[in-house]
């Protein structure tokens, strides 16, 4: 290398997994600036920002030829996260600056044209796998270096300006640095929801089965005609769900960094995400994809809740969607020019009208659809998917005695209570495993955690011959009878549990 050509080092995400992008600058007799590498626009407009950053910091753009390029060139570079890369390689090779750290440093940042930094998407990821990747320090704007301090074997400085961007690289120590801060077990703990289950009255056999799929993680569909509560109590689900674990919290986090969701001088996502996409939301805004292979909503509902309200007004290309995610606890988009796969371990809640006009089966005969639209309009919901559904509930309409009842419903803080218990005893049971919840057990683990004894055995073919359920059918009611059995502090799967199981799993709702 001679003295005219100078390296800096900066980072991306493809999908979650980070990308060293070098950034060469190379100066030499003759006019004019030219930035190579395969970027696109809002990288190319990265040298107007650059150079009128370093003119506000009272340094100097040279007056010769000067070469950018960004490598590995095979990979398009996209967004404004490699502005300080590029300003300090350029300091560097015009000879304005001389710097000690730049081998072993990471720079992440957007400037804007007074020479101050931005955050940018994707900081969490990049500074968990620098030291991975052969790096020691970590410069970013101030604003996103309380997530990258979650990370360890790299110090993270949190910088302003240009101007400390230089100070740092110089061996100034003036700049605060950030160290990795690992939080407690529970990162936070919610007294008070909008929606909150004291303010439900009746409804007993909905809410205990919100109840049990909140406990295992299972996924859950309410049907009942208008007015039933079904909306309200599924945005009550949020009000008992236990907080997040710090890995928990950790994944979350890395997904809403990457797609630019962490607020300014936030660290990680504290609550568990409830995602509640309209029903005219996009292919590309509900699975993910795009220009950028950003994540969607499937992918931001992890270790959360995917709420569809009204799930029949949904396409059915968009619930089709659903099928690996529920099986696989992950999505996998494939694109000409990128396949990346997210994390997507969420608990389906659904709600839903029994036929078009809302009313079939209800006893005052107001129903006025024909068994053909009531067929048509169920038929959305496909059988493979409702396959993947461990709970369906039939939320009957409020009775005038409950609806004018003064006694006092259960609050959400007492279920609150009594689900994290459960979740606590599956944490035990899992400890040391990838998985967290009943709802998540492999095969393997169905045959260690959920043997039945010969009674319950037969109990059970019993049920599998009158219903002719298939393979997976079996597995989740195993799932279902385990978390129940877990509610009531037993070891072993009863009969009782098994019941209970093969109810909700065959509720007619008619």
């Amino acid at each position: 290398m001679n003295e005219f050509v100078y390296k800096m080092y900066s980072a991306t995400c493809v999908g979650l997994e980070p990308v060293v992008i070098t950034i060469e600058v190379s100066v030499s007799t003759g006019v004019g600036i030219y930035l190579v590498g395969l970027p696109d626009s809002a990288v190319r407009e990265a040298l107007l920002r650059v150079t009128s950053a370093i003119g506000f910091c009272d340094y100097k753009v040279p007056g010769k030829k000067i070469v950018i390029n960004m490598a590995p060139a095979n990979i398009k570079k996209e967004g404004s996260g490699y502005d300080v890369a590029i300003a300090v390689s350029l300091l560097a090779a015009s000879g304005q600056c001389h710097f000690v750290l730049s081998s072993d440093c990471l720079l992440l940042g957007e400037l804007s044209l007074s020479g101050e930094l931005r955050s940018v998407p994707g900081t969490l990821p990049i500074a968990i796998n620098a030291s991975q990747m052969g790096f020691k320090y970590l410069i970013c704007p101030k604003d996103s270096a309380a997530q990258a301090a979650q990370a360890e074997g790299v110090t993270v400085y949190g910088v302003s300006t240009l101007k400390e961007v230089v100070e740092v690289l110089s061996g100034g120590s003036d700049v605060e640095r950030f160290t990795p801060s690992r939080t407690p077990y529970t990162i936070t703990d919610r007294s008070s929801f909008e929606y909150d289950f004291a303010n439900v009255k009746g409804q007993t056999f909905a809410k205990r089965g919100l109840e049990i799929a909140c406990s295992g993680g299972h996924n859950i569909i309410l049907c009942g005609p208008p007015g039933a509560g079904k909306s309200f109590m599924a945005k009550a689900f949020a009000s008992i769900i236990p907080p997040m674990s710090y890995l928990e919290s950790i994944e979350t986090s890395i997904i809403y960094s990457v797609a630019g969701m962490i607020g300014q001088g936030d660290g990680l996502i504290m609550e568990r995400p409830f995602r509640t996409p309209h029903h005219t939301a996009s292919v590309v805004s509900f699975a993910g994809g795009g220009s950028g292979a950003m994540p969607g909503e499937i992918s931001l509902a992890h270790n959360g809740v995917l709420y569809l309200d009204e799930v029949l007004q949904y396409p059915s290309s968009l619930l089709d969607l659903l099928r690996q995610p529920l099986e696989d606890r992950a999505i996998t988009i494939s694109r000409a020019k990128y396949k990346v796969t997210y994390p997507a371990s969420f608990m389906l809640v659904g709600s839903m009208n029994p036929c078009p006009c809302g009313y079939a089966g209800d006893s005052s005969g107001r129903c006025t659809c024909t068994p053909g639209m009531i067929s048509r309009y169920r038929s959305k919901l496909s059988g493979p998917l409702l396959d993947r559904i461990d709970l369906n509930i039939k939320v009957k309409p409020l009775d005038n005695d409950s609806m004018f009842s003064q006694e006092p419903s259960e609050p959400s803080k007492v279920i609150a209570t009594r689900v994290r218990k459960v979740r606590e005893i599956q944490y035990e049971r899992f400890g040391g495993s990838s998985i967290y919840l009943n709802a998540q057990m492999s095969a393997s683990d169905i045959n260690t955690y959920c043997k039945l004894n010969l009674l319950e055995t037969k109990f059970l073919r019993e049920f599998a011959d009158k219903f002719n359920f298939s393979a997976r059918a079996y597995s989740r009611i195993l799932k279902l009878a385990r978390t129940i059995a877990d509610m009531a502090g037993e070891k072993n799967i009863k009969i009782e549990h098994l019941s209970e199981a093969v109810q909700y799993r065959f509720q007619d709702f008619d």
